[in-house]
């Protein structure tokens, strides 16, 4: 295990944008490389990410270079109205696009972004944090459950696979 000597997670920028791209098109190739075809060449992209540059969504962690991201977004995505959530519409926060480089997963990284977001979510109040994660993708499965997030439904997003994608909340 790799000691790292200063991890900082801060909003990402426009600059931050091709980095990003690199590291989650490498996650995309380790995934495909484990069957797991949840990340593709139609998304991310980089107007998914522009957008959340635009709404001041996208935080970056670096350690001397950016290493991964997270969006945590108050914005419901019009897939997740079909899910019986634990608590009203309303004051939700939402992650999407939670990356670690390959190279530096298994170090706790996600572990610091998701956090992050839930120290922010308690700091502003919010009711619950919402996400997806695909149904081949056991890792990240069991990752959020052991975190406490309790799986709701499933979902579809065609453009990336014809398999759903499972959706958690976690009540704070």
């Amino acid at each position: 295990m790799q000691i790292y000597a200063f991890i900082m997670i801060r909003k990402g920028t426009n600059e931050d944008i091709d980095t990003i791209l690199k590291i989650t098109q490498a996650c995309a190739i380790d995934m495909v490389s484990k069957n797991i075809h949840q990340w593709n060449s139609k998304y991310p992209n980089r107007t998914a990410f522009e957008n959340d540059v635009t709404r001041t969504e996208l935080f970056v962690l670096e350690e001397e270079t950016i290493i991964g991201c997270v969006v945590i977004s108050t914005h419901m995505d019009a897939e997740y109205q079909s899910i019986s959530w634990l608590t009203p519409n309303q004051n939700n926060l939402y992650i999407h696009r939670l990356a670690i480089h390959p190279n530096y997963q298994g170090n706790g990284f996600a572990r610091k972004l998701m956090d992050f977001a839930e120290k922010l979510a308690v700091t502003k109040k919010f009711h619950s944090i919402r996400l997806d994660t695909f149904s081949k993708n056991l890792k990240n499965q069991k990752f959020y459950e052991l975190r406490g997030y309790k799986k709701l439904g499933s979902i579809y997003f065609p453009n990336q696979s014809e398999h759903p994608f499972y959706c958690y909340e976690f009540v704070l």
